[in-house]
């Protein structure tokens, strides 16, 4: 017989319960872009209309690794979101501003 999800965690240990929350927690930290539309509970055809292209065109940039910031940021935007570029090195992070004038009608 199925035991509900809820049992389960309840019945672990909290060592692991921690550990599932650590991971679930980076999982969604970090993901590509169609999972991070799938999650804002977007279709591709949805944030199409938003950006005013064509479905086809959702599905192609989601699937390329070389991309425009200004068409990431228009992307990012019409899900609601606000992009961040962000440079890391071992002693620190730092935000770098030079795309935050990059305004929403940017080109796509």
């Amino acid at each position: 017989m199925a035991k509900k999800f809820s049992e389960l965690r309840a019945a672990m240990r909290a060592p692991a319960r921690e550990k599932v929350a650590t991971k679930a927690k980076a999982m969604v930290a970090e993901m590509p872009l169609n999972e991070l539309r799938q999650a804002r509970g977007l279709s591709q055809k949805m944030l199409a209309e938003v950006l005013h292209v064509q479905q086809p065109s959702i599905a192609k940039m989601e699937k390329r690794t070389d991309i425009y910031l200004s068409t990431l940021r228009s992307h990012i935007e019409a899900m609601g979101g606000e992009l961040d570029v962000i440079a890391r090195f071992p002693d620190g992070s730092v935000k770098i501003n030079n795309f935050t004038d990059l305004g929403s009608s940017s080109s796509r």
